[in-house]
């Protein structure tokens, strides 16, 4: 009878790098997004593609403007919050789990 229970990793091991993701469902999470957009929100919900759902949002848009009198890039950050927000994997560039301690 021992032999045919199957044994399955725990809940909280790290073997893909999705597993590092569902290990972040209802935290806070860092996304680094393409033309130079950072998301920082609760993970409510994620797929395959990382396409994900996220919640308290804070957007934060950098833009790079030329001085036109010195030649100089002034850089100028844009900051917003967002209720809920469904995410497009493919512009996904980096993500980052909160700290853990023990993984």
């Amino acid at each position: 009878m021992a032999e045919d229970i199957e044994q399955s990793a725990p809940v909280n091991t790290v073997e893909e790098p999705l597993d590092l993701v569902r290990l972040s469902l209802d935290e806070r999470i860092y996304v680094k997004m393409r033309n130079d957009r950072e998301l920082r929100g609760r993970l409510n919900a994620y797929d395959q593609h990382l396409n994900m759902i996220l919640g308290e949002v804070e957007e934060t848009v950098t833009t790079v403007e030329i001085d036109e009198e010195t030649y100089e890039e002034v850089y100028k950050q844009t900051k917003r919050n967002i209720p809920m927000l469904f995410l497009r994997g493919d512009g996904v560039i980096l993500i980052s789990p909160p700290m853990r301690a023990g993984i």
